[in-house]
């Protein structure tokens, strides 16, 4: 380090001779009595890339001493009292009354990163040196970062975030809503932290914006939405699977769907008659998933009308439907359905609902032998079907 210093020694004390001359260079080492020094040590400085840098060098008694200003690893010289010696017109000195000196470096590029040294031309060389540091702010590059992706339901993704800055920037993945950033769609997992974020067997509802956020302390954070679809087989969903109607009535069937990517939709009669006229359609596309609402209103004019209906939903990925059956229900039906038989020959006075279907016969009849024990005087039972069950023999059957 001394056989540096006095490189950088000889080099200031050259270029002062080449600028001021012979006499004007020893006059200035010859001075006596004078022994000027530095009040205070270089301070370190950083500075964000395209703001300016300042350098303060603090001396006391300088005289008729001059400062320099030099870049230690190019060994440059960049000042010399007011005057700048470099062609960089990013430079510039300026000092307070011939004591502090300060360096200015305007629109500060991470290549000024570096020490800089405060030289006194005195015999020997007096000099201190401070560090500028140069930060840079977060960026993401286009490439290799992901771009927007469609992917298969099921399959593995792996989304890239490259990004750059000094110090090197932290990145965090998140999803907007706070929605998870796994498969587990309530995993609780909202965020990740690294350049690369892996999903395994992706699933529907991780179709969405994913946001890559890098920061490193320098202003601004910058982020990067990426869109990822997951196309998957349409789902069906229908408001109830049993209707019963009469000849001549109406029933409104509704079924909604999901898909991606976008499906054809409609209802189907039986095994294959697709319904072409009537009815409503609503498609939405919600957080690119297409949904669509289909409303039909059946008009039972006939005994063929009767019978099974598909909802049926179709994309590139395959077919999806659900039945649904409309059951004719006659007056006579009706009429038995609400008809109330009051039986006074067993358990008192006990009332019983004839119609039944078939899989709740033994409840029926637990209930019934339940109430004769306890002495209830009524029973009363739950339609859920369209098969007739007659109870005139209820008492017989329970040997009462």
């Amino acid at each position: 380090m001394k056989d540096y210093g006095t490189k950088m020694d000889l080099i200031f004390k050259l270029t002062v001779v080449a600028l001021y001359g012979v006499s004007t260079c020893c006059a200035l080492l010859d001075v006596s009595g004078i022994d000027p020094k530095f009040s205070a040590p270089i301070a370190n400085v950083t500075v964000p890339v395209g703001r300016e840098g300042v350098m303060t060098c603090t001396v006391h008694d300088l005289y008729k001493y001059k400062v320099a200003w030099l870049r230690v690893d190019t060994q440059t010289i960049l000042t010399i009292e007011t005057l700048v010696i470099t062609k960089s017109e990013r430079i510039a000195i300026t000092h307070t009354e011939q004591r502090i000196w300060q360096l200015r470096i305007k629109d500060i590029r991470e290549s000024d990163k570096g020490w800089y040294m405060c030289q006194i031309n005195t015999d020997p060389m007096k000099s201190q040196m401070g560090y500028l540091n140069v930060v840079v702010p977060p960026d993401i590059l286009d490439y290799p970062t992901s771009q927007d992706m469609v992917v298969q339901e099921g399959s593995n993704v792996t989304l890239t975030c490259a990004a750059t800055g000094v110090p090197e920037p932290t990145v965090t993945w998140k999803r907007e809503g706070e929605k998870s950033v796994t498969s587990v769609e309530h995993s609780g997992i909202t965020s990740h932290d690294g350049a690369m974020l892996h999903i395994y067997h992706i699933q529907r509802h991780n179709t969405g914006s994913y946001h890559c956020i890098a920061s490193n302390g320098v202003p601004p954070t910058v982020s990067k939405r990426i869109i990822v679809t997951v196309n998957f087989q349409p789902i069906v969903r229908v408001s109830a699977r049993q209707y019963y109607a009469e000849l001549g009535g109406r029933v409104a069937l509704e079924c909604q769907s999901e898909a991606q990517p976008n499906s054809i939709n409609y209802w189907m009669k039986g095994k294959g008659e697709i319904i072409l006229q009537g009815g409503t359609y609503d498609s939405a596309l919600e957080d690119h998933v297409f949904k669509v609402t289909m409303k039909i209103v059946i008009r039972l004019e006939r005994a063929a009308d009767f019978g099974v209906y598909k909802c049926v939903a179709k994309n590139s990925l395959g077919t999806t439907e659900e039945a649904v059956k409309i059951y004719r229900k006659t007056s006579k039906t009706k009429q038995v359905e609400n008809q109330v038989i009051q039986q006074s020959n067993y358990l008192g006075s006990t009332t019983f609902i004839k119609n039944y279907t078939d899989n709740k016969i033994n409840e029926i009849l637990l209930s019934a032998s339940a109430a004769a024990s306890s002495g209830l005087s009524s029973l009363r039972g739950v339609l859920s079907g369209g098969t007739l069950l007659v109870v005139a023999m209820l008492g017989a059957m329970l040997n009462l």
